[in-house]
């Protein structure tokens, strides 16, 4: 198995991403985990979160990622260090042309957002507590995504929220953290408002 990050100058995020993306490791969601670690709890919110990011109405299809993100954030809000996975998800295949291409467009992403962030407030990650919360927030901000009404666009910026929460986090950027938690944080009143309209709505009917 190739050894990561590799001897030396530590690697930015993106190339260690796209060394397994295009090594000979499996690439499963279980391998994925071993290789980053602790780390891992971050790259897979980025990943699980990505899709439900993209300004599409998914109609309820991207469900089972938010179940799966909130379930993990359970796990990082326990105390968890690494994600723990039943054997069946750690066979998770992450090649497939649809995954890969997902994978391919977070790494573009990284790397963007690597060209101005830098490490800042290191001593906030890392901590238990800095743990907890981050799992909160992913956990909040999942729920909302979850929450968000069928083919209403409504699930975009919470994930956004969490993908780039995420990235910070892996960049240890507390700066780039506190962005997505302002842009999950829009997404959520926006949600909870338009939920009181739709709710004004029905009782004007009746």
């Amino acid at each position: 198995m190739t050894e990561y990050p590799p001897p030396g100058e530590p690697r930015p995020v993106s190339d260690e991403l796209e060394q397994w993306l295009e090594g000979d490791d499996p690439k499963t969601l279980g391998n994925l985990v071993e290789v980053f670690g602790e780390r891992s709890f971050a790259i897979v919110f980025a990943l699980l979160m990505a899709l439900p990011a993209l300004p599409l109405p998914t109609g309820g299809a991207t469900h089972v990622l938010e179940v799966i993100t909130a379930l993990l954030a359970l796990e990082l809000i326990a105390g968890r260090r690494e994600i723990w996975l039943p054997e069946r998800w750690k066979r998770l295949e992450l090649a497939t042309p649809a995954r890969r291409r997902i994978i391919t467009t977070l790494l573009k992403r990284i790397r963007q957002l690597e060209r101005f962030s830098r490490p800042r407030g290191t001593w906030l990650f890392g901590h238990r507590l800095s743990g907890v919360v981050f799992g909160l927030v992913v956990l909040v901000f999942t729920a909302t995504a979850f929450l968000a009404p069928p083919f209403s666009g409504l699930d975009t910026l919470p994930s956004i929220g969490v993908v780039v929460l995420a990235v910070g986090v892996l960049l240890t950027d507390y700066v780039l953290a506190l962005a997505g938690t302002v842009v999950g944080a829009l997404g959520m009143i926006a949600t909870i408002g338009f939920g009181s309209l739709v709710v004004k709505a029905g009782k004007s009917l009746f």
